[in-house]
């Protein structure tokens, strides 16, 4: 296995304010690393920042917004920071959608943010990344395994893993591997758009069936994230972190 060590290089998490980026924005930093997080909240970037090592950079900017994110990272190449990796973990708070209460709108707003927000995100960073660099993308169980309700955020799931194996081909003359995450159900402010008690009925059923028998935690799963960094011999690989789910 590779080590994780990061030692000066720079590492760019879109999302990187809460949940399982701040996770792996921090853990990145402990490995050496010279971190940036991005999020659309100016507030939730001011928090992060307080929690990450001397010398994280923090910005706002809409990752909706490809014109916004262009401009992002043309600011970091014209300030001399060059990017070794990019993290996409962004994804706004997830609900049960069943098909007859379906919302094809609240659909289509997940699709920008989850799946055309990494596509966009990684369109404009890739003039930008170091050959032999990594771009890690965030994916999720529901895409292998989905239940009733879940036929948008399985289809968003489906759609960024056929995304990581085009992408980890078409950079491979650049030697930029691109691989996903896919994390099971993880305490994380992912699910902050539930009922209280939906939530933890979730959780409570999910660590019920698991093999590990709990959820994860969010430090569960940010080693993956910096295990794609690493590894230079990793591409086009989907890692799943999900306690066993799949195979319950």
């Amino acid at each position: 296995m590779a080590s994780q060590d990061l030692g000066s290089q720079h590492v760019v998490v879109l999302g990187g304010t809460s949940g399982i980026g701040l996770a792996t924005a921090r853990a990145a930093g402990a490995a050496g690393a010279v971190v940036t997080v991005v999020s659309s909240n100016p507030a939730s970037v001011d928090r992060a920042l307080a929690e990450l090592p001397e010398g994280a950079r923090g910005h706002a900017v809409d990752l909706t917004d490809a014109a916004a994110v262009g401009r992002f990272f043309a600011r970091l190449a014209d300030s001399g920071i060059a990017i070794d990796h990019l993290a996409y973990t962004a994804g706004e708070p997830l609900a049960l959608m069943p098909l007859a209460e379906l919302d094809l709108g609240q659909a289509r707003e997940l699709f920008a943010l989850r799946y055309f927000g990494a596509l966009g995100a990684v369109q404009a960073a890739a003039p930008y990344l170091r050959d032999g660099g990594s771009i890690t993308l965030t994916t999720g169980t529901a895409g292998s395994r989905p239940g009733p309700g879940w036929s948008v955020a399985s289809s968003i799931c489906g759609a960024t893993e056929a995304l990581t194996r085009a992408l980890a081909v078409e950079l491979a003359p650049r030697r930029i591997r691109v691989n996903a995450v896919r994390p099971g159900v993880v305490r994380s402010p992912l699910w902050g758009g539930m009922d209280e008690e939906v939530r933890e009925q979730l959780y409570r059923q999910t660590a019920d069936a698991v093999p590990l028998g709990r959820v994860g935690e969010v430090d569960d799963v940010a080693p993956a994230y910096l295990f794609c960094m690493a590894d230079s011999f990793v591409t086009g690989t989907i890692i799943t972190v999900d306690g066993g789910s799949l195979l319950a």
